[in-house]
């Protein structure tokens, strides 16, 4: 009888988050296809797995897959992790367990940590319906058209991105989709983990200089949860005179409409501008 591959969700950062039965497979299996076999061995120390394990990532796994399909026709199971969270999910591993089903081998998930849902259900977005995205294209120009064609999908959107493009991304999405409510997931179930939630602009005043993995989770066009969205027009311009009034001071009226409207300074000045203009 052919062996079973199991796909093995494995910890996003906290080594605490794993099953007993991930442990318990891992055990029993004759191999492990990791992404990273040096990130897996502080897994497999921390939990007294003695398993042998192989590499499989995105350089090798075209060349490696058919000796893994073989050894699993043998009767061999094998366990498939990536570096952290659920396999396949923007990691290798999807070869084989094409190749694995097309030869009618038994292919399992044991479901556990993933980036993706860990982000939506903790930053508060409407979570009915979503798109997962990947990462986004690196080159600029592919990153453009990306971003324009987020404006065509209507559910919430989440996807990854690295630190050091992280604000051209931020950019991007406010320049193509306009004012959006976006949080910012960073290194989810670690020590330093944070989420931020704000619009588009505010968070690019606030950014800094980003560290660590970021998981971004974008609010669907028209829905800020609870951060209310300014008026149009003559009536924000109304509402700034009258708050330019009460508090003696255009500055602070914009402060406090920028505040009260989850906007930076800045971002309360452009849409100024453009009310005028209107």
């Amino acid at each position: 009888m052919p062996g079973t591959l199991y796909l093995v969700a494995t910890p996003i950062g906290n080594l605490e988050d794993f099953t007993f039965r991930a442990v318990r497979i891992l055990k029993e299996v004759r191999l492990i296809a990791a992404e990273d076999t040096r990130r897996t061995a502080k897994l497999l120390r921390h939990y007294g797995i003695a398993t042998p394990a192989t590499s499989l990532h995105d350089h090798n796994e075209r060349q490696r897959t058919p000796g893994l399909v073989k050894r699993l026709l043998d009767g061999d199971s094998i366990a498939l992790l990536s570096d952290a969270g659920t396999p396949l999910v923007s990691d290798p591993g999807f070869n084989l367990v094409r190749q694995s089903l097309d030869a009618r081998i038994r292919v399992t998930a044991l479901p556990g940590p993933s980036a993706v849902t860990a982000a939506l259900i903790s930053c508060g977005a409407p979570v009915q319906s979503f798109t997962f995205l990947g990462f986004p294209p690196r080159r600029l120009n592919d990153r453009r058209r990306w971003c324009d064609d987020l404006a065509r999908e209507p559910p919430t959107l989440v996807f990854f991105e690295a630190p050091h493009r992280l604000a051209a991304t931020l950019e991007l999405l406010e320049e193509r989709l306009g004012e959006r409510t976006v949080a910012l997931c960073r290194e989810l179930t670690k020590l330093h983990e944070s989420t931020v939630v704000g619009s588009v602009s505010s968070l690019l005043e606030s950014l800094g200089t980003p560290r660590g993995e970021y998981t971004c989770v974008v609010w669907p066009a028209g829905d800020d949860g609870d951060v209310p969205r300014p008026p149009d027009g003559q009536a924000l311009i109304d509402e700034l005179d009258r708050l330019a009034d009460e508090r003696g001071s255009r500055r602070g009226a914009v402060k406090t409409m920028a505040d009260q409207y989850g906007l930076t300074a800045r971002a309360m000045y452009r849409a100024i501008e453009a009310a005028k203009h209107e």
